[in-house]
């Protein structure tokens, strides 16, 4: 079920003399329940595609509906979480207040918005500091706040722009889990974070924009696994052994772990046969990955030499 789609959206602010184009035919989807991550440098478009989605702008031309209503519809509106990047509360508001306040501006009250400050302060790991001011919060403890402000009037989409800024790693690790916890519960979740190794833990599928366009989509095993490129662990014990067998096959070595090349899965399954035949112990084989930073950092530099 797609809880976010848009297609061919434009975004052009200013004149025709001095005019920027935002966003220039994005077209995308969000599933139910998925973890969807947004990338791109500075610039690239994101937060004006979250702004668009949520009503803040509108769209100079293209479509869009989310949670089955045109983009920025107030019904929409009810059912969706949002932490905006370098967020802002009253200092002079304790922790509980701010949520309250935010409660009754999603329309949750009395008991209910009791029971739900009760509940997200707990899933962020922030109850013993519900009657603390905010001007003594550090700068992970307003992120917390700020990820359960988003989760006050318990939203089906979550809308999250640099939930983990600012948050030491033991706290990314505890966002990471409430990040899993709300997705068991068919949440779903738009993250847009420039942690790419945190993004490459979380997200089910990846979208990376730049200078206003989408220029690569897709789950993160698709996008990260390097064709014909294979790690083949062999028990330490025959590792020279595996190493003549498979000869020029074998790009690198690391202890009990081959890099090696095919030019298909025929040939690999081949050499794999001969280490068989030679009653070699094969403990893994995985199909080669790269980091979503070193994927990121090439498309993105490649793109941009095509712009020149």
């Amino acid at each position: 079920m797609e809880i976010l789609s848009v297609t061919e959206l434009t975004k052009t602010f200013g004149s025709r003399t001095k005019s920027v184009h935002a966003l220039q035919g994005v077209t995308l989807s969000v599933n139910q329940g998925e973890i969807f991550s947004l990338l791109g440098p500075n610039g690239a478009g994101k937060t004006t595609l979250i702004k668009c989605v949520l009503g803040i702008v509108f769209n100079t031309s293209g479509t869009g509906t989310v949670l089955g209503q045109p983009l920025g519809s107030v019904r929409a509106k009810d059912r969706i979480g949002y932490l905006p990047e370098n967020h802002r509360y009253p200092l002079h508001l304790t922790g509980e207040q701010v949520l309250g306040y935010f409660g009754k501006l999603s329309g949750v009250r009395g008991l209910t918005l009791e029971r739900r400050i009760t509940e997200t302060l707990g899933l962020v790991g922030m109850s013993e500091w519900r009657t603390t001011k905010v001007r003594k919060y550090s700068k992970g403890m307003m992120q917390r706040l700020g990820l359960a402000q988003a989760l006050i009037n318990d939203p089906d989409l979550i809308m999250l722009d640099e939930p983990t800024d600012g948050v030491d790693p033991v706290g990314r690790k505890e966002i990471r889990d409430i990040l899993g916890h709300l997705k068991s519960v068919r949440k779903t979740i738009f993250l847009n974070s420039h942690l790419l190794s945190e993004v490459e833990q979380v997200s089910d599928r990846v979208a990376i924009m730049n200078h206003g366009k989408l220029i690569r989509e897709g789950t993160i095993d698709s996008l990260l696994a390097s064709p014909n490129r294979y790690e083949i662990s062999v028990a330490s014990t025959g590792i020279q052994q595996a190493r003549e067998i498979l000869g020029a096959h074998v790009i690198s070595q690391t202890d009990n772990l081959l890099e090696t090349a095919y030019d298909s899965v025929e040939a690999l399954n081949l050499g794999i046969d001969q280490l068989r035949g030679a009653n070699l112990m094969i403990e893994s084989i995985h199909s080669k990955r790269a980091s979503l930073e070193d994927f990121f950092i090439k498309l993105v530099g490649s793109s941009e030499v095509t712009k020149q």
